[in-house]
């Protein structure tokens, strides 16, 4: 491994040109592929803000006990997809109407809005259908009048985020595929360039294995240089973007670390690819 690993690094000597090529090529294209994830990321942080605001209001028809409304609000609070359910007066209501609504706060002079019971949801069941289960359950109540939940754009969110899911993960394949053959190109191109070093190295005894393990390093090596090339580029990208443009979130440090091995990863595999199928015909 020591001495395959010193044949990597003395390839980058040999050929600086080709190889600053070569990184600067997979930086290039994890740069694309840095892009779309930061979008994706963004996109996920945008749906996960506007999921936190699914709720389920359920009213109270008028003159309900208060004991009967404090006890439905425990066993409510003790379903397993509710993170917490509290109970709201119909002067906390108005209270909270005329917040919201400042400019129509003329209408709701009157005490006309009803108690109701507010219920907010654990994250992993605020899709469409836990929310409408625990919606049904609330329904039992003989002294509900009516449950809302705001069931069409939950379905439009959960729609947004199944394309979204899907887009990402056709797109992301599809960088990573690009990158695979970029990389393996490159890869090519130093085999070919030292064929006839390949050529003595075999009439001495050198087998596939100890060839291909300097072409697998130095791929891997240029796949992590082109990932941190790429994560600067995507990050100085970013910071125009916060500037100029609009807040945005960045990867964390583990993200990022991943996006390096992820590189790497991709550099070993198109250099596998490309010495695997042209070392036979050098």
């Amino acid at each position: 491994m020591t001495v395959a690993l010193r044949e990597a690094v003395n390839a980058f000597r040999r050929a600086p040109m080709l190889s600053a090529l070569s990184v600067t090529t997979i930086a290039f294209s994890l740069f694309a592929f840095g892009l779309f994830g930061l979008v994706a990321l963004n996109i996920r942080d945008a749906l996960g803000r506007i999921e936190d605001r699914v709720e389920i209001r359920a009213f109270l028809a008028d003159r309900t006990p208060v004991e009967a409304a404090a006890a439905a609000l425990g066993d409510i609070q003790a379903f397993p997809e509710v993170a917490s359910a509290s109970l709201v007066t119909p002067a906390q209501a108005l209270d909270r109407a005329r917040q919201e609504l400042g400019e129509f706060s003329d209408v709701f002079d009157a005490a006309i809005l009803p108690a109701s019971i507010d219920v907010k949801l654990k994250p992993g069941s605020r899709d469409p259908a836990s929310v409408r289960t625990v919606a049904q359950r609330i329904r039992t109540y003989d002294f509900i009048e009516d449950v809302r939940f705001g069931e069409e754009w939950i379905e439009k969110l959960y729609q947004i985020r199944n394309v979204a899911t899907l887009a990402g993960t056709v797109l992301g394949l599809t960088f990573a595929i690009v990158a695979v053959i970029i990389i393996g190109s490159t890869i090519r191109m130093a085999v070919l360039a030292r064929s006839r070093e390949i050529a003595i190295m075999r009439v001495v005894g050198a087998t596939d294995g100890f060839i291909r393990r300097p072409f697998l390093i130095e791929g891997a090596i240029k796949g992590a240089l082109g990932g941190v090339a790429a994560l600067l580029l995507t990050w100085a990208t970013n910071e125009v973007i916060v500037r100029y443009v609009f807040a945005a979130a960045f990867f964390n440090l583990r993200l990022s670390l991943l996006g390096i091995l992820a590189g790497a990863l991709i550099g070993l595999v198109g250099s596998a690819f490309s010495v695997g199928r042209h070392l036979k015909h050098v």
